[in-house]
């Protein structure tokens, strides 16, 4: 028989040993380790079962379908169903075509692009400032040369006008309900009758409008056709940042640019506007193998945007042609330049008729009595 003593019977109730700080410490951060390691391990489980090929059972399981979505997916999709009423796009509850050419033209059309016209309006103004006006080098001597006939300048005063009125009545629809009422407060009642007065005369100016821009196209296309000068020209900016003048024929490089915009954008306005007014005048639509109503949609963006950048490259040609140089608007006013003016900006194309001898001119004596009365004052 043992004697070796048993130990109490308190003895294995005795409290636990208390974890240290430190142990805690570290137990917390590989705890915290733990968790981290696991949260980016566990969704690559799936992954490794596919890549382990245990991903079969999950591929034999028919996918989830939102009866609700395929329909408005349908809808979307401008599936066709029955309609009682009769006509193109009628049995169609959803027209796709409608929604991208409301978000096209509530977007970019409307909310970017008429900021190119902002844009050119400031770049103007602090060229004036900067730059100045670009005057003549020479005293003016009295002597005229003819440089537009009268039928030429008709075209394009009848031209100009028109295109004033569409920019106006075209921009007061595209954008008058946000800046009219939203920023300048005008009233609605006031605005939706100003609105309606846009649509007829931009309907009625339009097709005049067009006419117009043929005649300049039929006038005017053989003196634009692009030259080597041209690219001197253009290298040398047309004069306006520098003293000396580059030379030019009848068109210099700014003007050919102009016109031949013309020859593109603008024809592409003429024709994306007579596609938009023919119903309203009773004419049928080109048939262009697509629908008449995505016909009208995309010839709305199309005028819409092309007319917008036509306005703002206007507001340039505009400046340059009036307020920009000294002495260019003389010659659509009166159908005469100086020829210190036409020596300075278009040498070649006076040089041209002094050689065929087809220069028309005169001297104006008002001018030249003007001249000797400020040269006896300065003398005196």
């Amino acid at each position: 028989m043992s004697t070796t003593p048993r130990p109490p019977k308190h003895q294995h109730n005795a409290p636990r040993k208390r974890m240290s700080p430190a142990r805690r410490r570290k137990v917390a951060l590989w705890s915290f380790l733990t968790i981290i390691g696991l949260s980016l391990a566990l969704p690559l489980v799936s992954y490794t079962s596919h890549w382990m090929g245990f991903s079969a059972v999950a591929q034999e399981q028919a996918p989830v379908t939102n009866n609700r979505s395929n329909y408005w997916r349908a809808v979307r999709d401008g599936v066709s169903g029955y309609s009682s009423v009769k006509g193109e796009g009628a049995s169609t509850l959803v027209l796709s075509g409608g929604n991208e050419w409301r978000e096209l033209r509530g977007g970019p059309i409307q909310k970017t692009l008429p900021w190119l016209i902002v844009g050119m309006l400031g770049l103007v103004a602090l060229y004036h400032l900067v730059m100045g006006r670009n005057k003549l080098d020479h005293e003016l001597s009295g002597r005229k040369v003819k440089r537009w006939s009268g039928f030429e300048r008709l075209v394009h005063w009848f031209t100009a006008i028109t295109f004033l009125i569409l920019a106006v009545t075209g921009l007061s629809m595209l954008l008058g309900q946000a800046l009219l009422v939203g920023v300048l407060g005008f009233s609605k009642a006031g605005f939706a009758s100003w609105a309606s007065l846009s649509i007829t005369v931009h309907n009625i100016v339009g097709p005049a409008f067009s006419i117009g821009i043929l005649l300049m196209i039929v006038m005017w296309i053989w003196h634009n056709f692009p030259t080597t000068t041209d690219l001197k020209w253009l290298a040398k900016g047309g004069g306006m940042f520098g003293g000396s003048h580059p030379s030019a024929g009848r068109m210099n490089a700014g003007e050919k640019i102009w016109f031949w915009l013309i020859m593109t954008a603008g024809v592409a306005v003429c024709i994306s506007g007579f596609i938009l007014i023919a119903p309203i005048y009773g004419f049928a639509l080109p048939d262009f193998g697509m629908d008449p109503r995505a016909l009208m949609q995309q010839s709305s963006l199309i005028h819409a945007a092309l007319a917008i950048i036509w306005t703002a490259v206007a507001i340039g040609h505009i400046y340059i042609g009036t307020a920009g140089t000294e002495g260019a608007f003389e010659g659509m006013a009166t159908g005469y330049v100086s020829e210190e003016w036409a020596r300075q900006h278009h040498d070649l194309w006076l040089e041209e008729l002094e050689k065929t001898g087809d220069v028309a001119g005169y001297v104006d004596r008002t001018e030249l009595e003007i001249m000797r009365r400020e040269q006896n004052a300065g003398a005196v």
